[in-house]
């Protein structure tokens, strides 16, 4: 397998032209899987931003086949197509569908979780920004712990939303599918790298990866790559594969100190006392200290 870099991957483009926000890590993410995957992949895109972003009539920002499913039924449109592709017999496709976090986590899990059931030959992509943004940021099941949105609003005994994010990497790997990860677009070169690897994978394959939304999450556009890396270096978000029943990190914390500054500089986590944040970094050194526990770790042969 050619490893995928920023070096060698094609100057083609297949998502261009769109109407998103200034910063916006889900058009990234979209636009660097496409390149991977190239002019004979198939999109499947349900309600939500890189839809309202790509499809404007009369402009369609695809240079591949794509088209809008429903909001519950990405994975089963998904079936559809790979299921005609198949019965014309052509060759030499991949069917790929983008979902933000609403439609995956959410709206989209029941069709999600029957594709696995049937192993159906398709990569099915969460680029999750962590709320419903392209609706006015409503909170989603991936929304993070104490982050501000329009339906987990800040007030005087309310601090925000009051769950955490939905374990979906490890949801998906509990149905026993062949490949999942969890990928940043911060760190672009692992992300492209296991959409190769995903694509040359026969059954279902899942990656969810983290996309900024400098919108919703009160950062300027400039900075979305930078908050992309601290979510990864400060422990929130770890990069990760499960592949042959195995759980393995693709990449070690950095430096988990710089937590605060990542939640600071969020206007959605403004409102965040010193003890909200504590309970933050109790969850995520819980996390870690199941990782460590049980997941390969880059340097160690086994856990």
């Amino acid at each position: 397998m050619i490893r995928p870099t920023a070096r060698n991957i094609t100057e083609d483009e297949y998502f261009f032209g769109h109407k998103a926000c200034a910063g916006c890590g889900g058009s990234l993410a979209v636009r660097i899987a496409l390149k991977v995957l190239g002019e004979r992949a198939v999109a499947v895109l349900p309600a939500g931003c890189m839809s309202a972003v790509g499809f404007n009539f009369p402009q369609l920002c695809f240079a591949n086949n794509a088209m809008i499913s429903t909001f519950a039924g990405t994975a089963s449109m998904m079936t559809g197509v790979e299921a005609g592709l198949r019965a014309r017999g052509e060759r030499d496709y991949q069917i790929v569908g983008f979902a933000g976090d609403g439609g995956t986590a959410d709206i989209g899990i029941q069709a999600l979780s029957g594709a696995i059931d049937r192993n159906d030959d398709m990569i099915y992509i969460c680029y999750d920004n962590e709320a419903y943004m392209n609706t006015g940021t409503q909170k989603s099941s991936l929304t993070p712990f104490g982050a501000s949105t329009t339906t987990t609003p800040v007030g005087g005994k309310i601090r925000g939303n009051v769950s955490g994010k939905k374990n979906m990497f490890e949801i998906v790997a509990a149905h026993g599918i062949p490949y999942a990860a969890t990928a940043n677009v911060g760190y672009i070169e692992d992300y492209m790298m296991k959409v190769r690897k995903a694509s040359e994978i026969r059954g279902m394959k899942y990656i969810h990866v983290l996309a900024p939304c400098p919108t919703g999450w009160g950062i300027r556009p400039e900075e979305m790559i930078e908050y992309a890396r601290m979510a990864t270096d400060c422990g929130l978000w770890p990069l990760a594969e499960y592949d042959g029943g195995e759980f393995r990190l693709s990449r070690g914390m950095g430096d988990p100190s710089i937590l605060r500054n990542y939640i600071k500089g969020q206007k959605r986590f403004r409102h965040l006392s010193d003890q909200d944040i504590g309970h933050i970094e109790s969850m995520r050194d819980a996390r870690w200290e199941k990782i460590g526990g049980s997941w390969k770790v880059p340097g160690r042969d086994r856990p």
